[in-house]
């Protein structure tokens, strides 16, 4: 079965954290289909696990062509360039320079500090007291202060740049002006603490990719620039909306909710199942461009033709995950795709699974009894962005300690 006219895609506006229905459709009869976003070509667009798999991990498929051509996206401006518009070997160049600093060792190294940063934002809510917002009070200021000190940004600035990030992640949140606008500012922002560091060096990442600027002639200073935004938009941009997207997922799970808090050596392997079930983004990936003729799900892509993956309908496989609609924290089947594949797996995976780990141990542990202030019902959602999350979350708990 194919359809003769492309899909208008989204196929609907997102609704809270439920992925449409379609997508199960279309991996049973259609599991390459054509679709056809707002702006750019039409493309093909990948549901089921092994094809999504291809795209994000055969060289066939090129992230870089994507510049000479009008890409499929949901928002008017193009993506700006840097890592996630590369190919290796450019693309393995720039992320061997900051790999180290997200290794498994490195990063479990960062888990002490981590969980004092936590501990000192439950503090403060526990001092204020119930109701409390948990994006602004805890999901947002977690990510934001371990990226900081491990970039070497100021915290202080934070606010500045909290609202620069959301040009790059923004759909219909903000307009083709101030998209511009903003991540001009970013990268003005970001080349101004590169001169800082260049006077004053510092035992920081930043400094790290300066040298390997200046000493080494390993990146330009375009490459620096655009790397070093990079990481601090990535690095607490994902985090900070997935710690309340696993928070809602838990509480309106109350029984697994129950089963984690008597358990709470399982955090790790509830968030890889949390990773799988959540549907952080608001429609499929970035597009691949094929370099030569692919059958792909049975299908011919021809080359110069755009594809597209879902990683979310892909992590609901039913050829992959048993009961894949339904919220298992015990489950140990396959890798999830949430944190991407190939080359382009999201480079800080094991920060951010360190940071979602510390985060809901400490709020189990910390806050007995968390739960929603009113009800699910009154969760405040983002809109117009390329993540789902909410907004505004406002919880309450007892018995603290």
């Amino acid at each position: 079965m194919t359809t003769t006219e492309p899909r208008t895609y989204p196929f609907s506006a997102a609704d809270k954290l439920n992925l449409d229905p379609i997508y199960a459709r279309l991996r049973e009869q259609e599991p390459l289909t054509r679709v056809q976003l707002p702006y750019g070509e039409t493309a093909w667009l990948a549901t089921r696990y092994e094809d999504t798999k291809i795209v994000l991990g055969d060289p066939r498929f090129s992230r870089a062509a994507a510049l000479d051509h009008d890409e499929p996206r949901l928002r008017p401006n193009s993506p700006q360039g840097g890592l996630l518009s590369m190919d290796p070997p450019d693309h393995t160049r720039l992320r061997k320079l900051v790999a180290k600093a997200f290794t498994a060792r490195r990063v479990e190294q960062l888990r002490p500090r981590t969980q004092e940063i936590a501990d000192g934002l439950v503090d403060r809510m526990i001092e204020r007291g119930g109701p409390t917002d948990l994006v602004e009070e805890f999901a947002l200021p977690l990510p934001i202060t371990v990226i900081c000190e491990l970039l070497g940004v100021p915290y202080a600035d934070r606010g500045d740049f909290r609202v620069w990030s959301d040009a790059f992640l923004s759909t219909t949140k903000l307009t083709p002006e101030q998209v511009t606008d903003y991540i001009d500012k970013m990268f003005g922002y970001i080349a101004g603490l590169i001169a800082q560091r260049r006077e004053e060096p510092a035992d920081d990442l930043l400094s790290a990719l300066i040298a390997a600027r200046d000493e080494q002639d390993k990146l330009s200073e375009d490459e620096l620039v655009r790397l070093a935004a990079g990481i601090l938009v990535a690095g607490h941009e994902t985090t900070a909306t997935q710690i309340p997207n696993f928070v809602y997922v838990l509480l309106t799970h109350p029984e697994q909710l129950a089963e984690l808090r008597a358990d709470l050596d399982a955090v790790p392997q509830a968030v890889e199942e949390l990773m799988r079930y959540v549907p952080l983004g608001v429609g499929a990936g970035f597009p691949r461009y094929a370099t030569e003729d692919v059958e792909l799900g049975g299908v011919l892509v021809r080359a110069g033709e755009p594809v597209m993956v879902s990683a979310s309908a892909a992590n609901r496989d039913e050829a992959v995950f048993s009961d894949p609609e339904q919220l298992d924290l015990t489950r140990r089947e396959a890798t999830h795709l949430g944190f991407g594949h190939g080359p382009h797996h999201c480079l800080g995976a094991q920060l951010a699974r360190l940071e979602l780990q510390v985060a809901l141990r400490t709020l189990l542990t910390r806050l007995p009894g968390l739960r929603f202030a009113t009800s699910a019902a009154d969760v405040e959602w983002k809109s117009g962005m390329l993540v789902r999350g909410p907004q505004r979350m406002v919880l309450t708990w007892q018995g603290v300690e």
